[in-house]
């Protein structure tokens, strides 16, 4: 298997590069996700890393690399979002809430 060692941003990893394993397209996954156990026992604490583009090529914008960056509010939660799947729904009285 084939690994790239990709730089994380933010949060508890900031400054580390870790070797990621890549994909079939030869990418890093899209979230990386990091159990930290809980010193008490308890269940742990799931550290959650987006990946972005490291940067861009001045010519044809083509992206140089990937990195990840700290994401602290995971709302995916884990779950698979399909393209026929239903948005999420938002809170109530929002600006798509016409009942009211």
């Amino acid at each position: 298997m084939k690994s790239q060692d990709t730089p994380f941003e933010g949060g508890p990893m900031d400054g580390r590069v870790l070797p990621v394993v890549l994909g079939p397209t030869g990418h890093p996954p899209k979230t990386y996700r990091i159990p930290v156990p809980d010193p008490d026992g308890g269940p742990p604490t799931v550290l959650v890393y987006r990946r972005v583009p490291r940067g861009h090529s001045r010519r044809l914008g083509l992206i140089q690399g990937w990195k990840y960056s700290y994401d602290p509010d995971d709302a995916s939660a884990g779950k698979l979002r399909w393209p026929w799947s239903k948005p999420q729904a938002g809170p109530p009285g929002g600006p798509r809430d016409t009942n009211g």
